[in-house]
């Protein structure tokens, strides 16, 4: 019975940490969140960035479990982002997870947000860690 519940242990384990996608400006920011993400470590983040035509590239050419967006970033909005992962159907045909974590947290960007298939919207300087538990049980639902 103790190799059974061990086997069962194991299955459940993801063999490789999930692949994460930081759409963030703030290297500061970045960096924690980096550090919080792979905490968990179920998950790793593998690449970030800070515009959203560096983010589609990205998304265009390597795949992600998890995305997550800030809505002010360099050169644009994290919208424009959200938007093209709705139109090219991408992260909902990889089943990936896709978080907005923001400073402007307003009902107006949530509705918009919602439009564009978004499950998860956190405000950063009040639900940091909201996020951190979301990924958590999108880990342990993929097992």
């Amino acid at each position: 019975m103790g190799d059974q519940i061990m086997t069962d242990d194991r299955r459940r384990a993801p063999l490789a940490p999930l692949a994460a996608l930081l759409i963030e400006d703030s290297p500061l920011i970045r960096r924690s969140l980096t550090e919080a993400i792979e905490a968990l470590k179920s998950w790793r983040v593998t690449a970030f960035a800070d515009t959203p035509d560096d983010a589609i590239a990205l998304l265009s050419s390597q795949a992600f479990d998890a995305v997550i967006v800030d809505l002010q970033l360099k050169r644009g909005s994290g919208i424009d982002v959200l938007a093209w992962l709705e139109a090219s159907g991408v992260a909902r045909a990889r089943g990936a997870f896709v978080a907005v974590l923001t400073n402007h947290a307003l009902p107006a960007y949530r509705e918009r947000c919602l439009q564009f298939g978004v499950r998860h919207f956190f405000d950063k300087s009040l639900e940091f860690d909201r996020v951190l538990d979301a990924l958590h049980d999108y880990a342990r639902e993929r097992v």
